[in-house]
Order: C-alpha cells, then structure tokens, then sequence
C-alpha cells in the first residue's frame, strides 16, 4: 500500500448501509487496513447507538456521523454537544435550517470541547440539496425555484458565513462551490459510481476520479462497496479510480 494510495483513501468515505453493527462489523473486518473513513448514517446509529461510534473511534477509524440535524437552533446546538462528545471527526446539519441553526450547531461544538481537552473540534458541514433531488422536485415538490446549482451554491454560502467547514453536494457543483467560497472550503459529494455500475436511486452521479478531478474533499460511496461480491477489492478500485486524475 503506496503513500498516494493511502493519502487518497483517507478522502474515501464508506457508508456504512446496514441495519445493524453486526452486519456492519463484517464489513469492516473485510476492509482493515484501509485507511478510509467510516460514514454511519441514520439506519446503523438508530440500531447501534453511539457506543458503535465509540468503538470505531477506539480502532482508529475516522468517523462522520451522518444526521443531518435540521431543528430549531438550540435542539441543534444540543444535538451538536452530544455528538462531539462522542470524539467524532465529522457531523452534519441541513443549510435549510439557516443561519441561526447552523452557528448553533458550532457553538454545542465548541462547548464540548470547551468541556473536555481531550476531544478535538470535529468537522461540521451542511447539506445543500440532496444527491436523490433532482431540478423538478426541488422546484415542483420542494417548492424551491431555481437551478439546483443555484441553490447549492447559495446554501454554500450560507454554510460559510455561518462559519461551517464546508458542505454535502454532488461532485457537480462543487466547482460553482469553490468558486464563491475558496478553496478551503470542504466538499463531501455522494452520488458516486465506479465506472460501468447502477445509479440506484441517485439522480446526480459522476465517476471517483471524476470527483476528485471536480474538486471533492472526500468522496461517499455505498452500495458499490457494500452490496460487492468483494467489498475490500470493490474499495480499492475506488481508490485506484480516485487516483487516475
């Protein structure tokens, strides 16, 4: 395992997409020795709880817990203590909320860690416009006008002044993204698939490598990982894909 291997795996993110921890341990046992990050979503973290995120944390995975807290300001800035308490290395809000909810989710944050030295300020990023949305459902549905890129944008730049790290969109807008908000503004894109593989449910889809040549911080990848034959080498062809840049 080469240093530019390992360096991009660390901007690979595999979701976890299992009902419970031990179906999710399997995984994980077939990609050790991968540097890449952990994603628990919703499903996993409602089953296992966060004594799951605790033990990741103890293996030395890197984790972003996938919430997407969208609530009044000081449920959210609760909801933030408590994940960082749980020593996660990244947590997300919906931009939706605003301003006012996304500063708070950074306040219950640094409260934590203001609590205790020996937790360190995780990652917070916001949700744009979800991967699984496409232009007539945000505009028609939703009741949202305008591009889809327009609104990520505008919800980046939300994000930012509320002083976030940086936001949840498909790898094609993230170079609208950091056109307005720089470089060092973190971009997590889901909605990836390996060349030649099934879209899902997903409507705004791109290749790894096409990802990263886009500008993404970190890639999520899923289904082509989970539900593989061979989930380990299913995950270094990713990463091998992350690297043809």
């Amino acid at each position: 395992m080469n240093e530019a291997f390992q360096q991009m795996a660390g901007r690979l993110m595999v979701a976890l997409d299992y009902p419970d921890a031990q179906q999710a341990e399997r995984l994980i046992q077939q990609l050790e020795g991968i540097p890449c990050y952990i994603k628990v979503g919703m499903q996993l973290f409602y089953s296992a709880g966060p004594a799951f995120v605790e033990q990741l944390k103890s293996r030395g995975y890197s984790v972003f817990l996938d919430l997407k807290m969208h609530d009044i300001p000081n449920t959210v800035r609760g909801g933030a203590e408590s994940i960082t308490r749980l020593g996660v290395d990244m947590f997300n809000v919906h931009a939706a909320g605003g301003r006012n909810m996304m500063a708070a989710a950074k306040a219950g944050a640094e409260a934590a860690v203001l609590a205790d030295s020996s937790l360190a300020m995780p990652l917070i990023i916001a949700v744009t416009q979800l991967t699984s949305t496409d232009q007539t459902t945000m505009n028609k549905e939703i009741g949202i006008p305008g591009t889809v890129q327009d609104v990520v944008v505008r919800y980046a730049q939300l994000t930012r002044e509320a002083g976030l790290d940086g936001v949840v969109a498909s790898p094609l807008e993230v170079p609208a993204i950091r056109a307005v908000c720089g470089a060092d503004f973190k971009t997590i894109t889901p909605g990836i698939r390996p060349a030649g593989s099934a879209t899902g449910d997903q409507s705004r889809v791109v290749t790894p490598g096409q990802a990263i040549a886009q500008g993404s911080s970190y890639i999520v990848v899923g289904r082509p990982i989970t539900a593989a034959s061979d989930p380990r080498a299913a995950a270094e062809h990713i990463i091998e894909e992350m690297n043809q840049v």
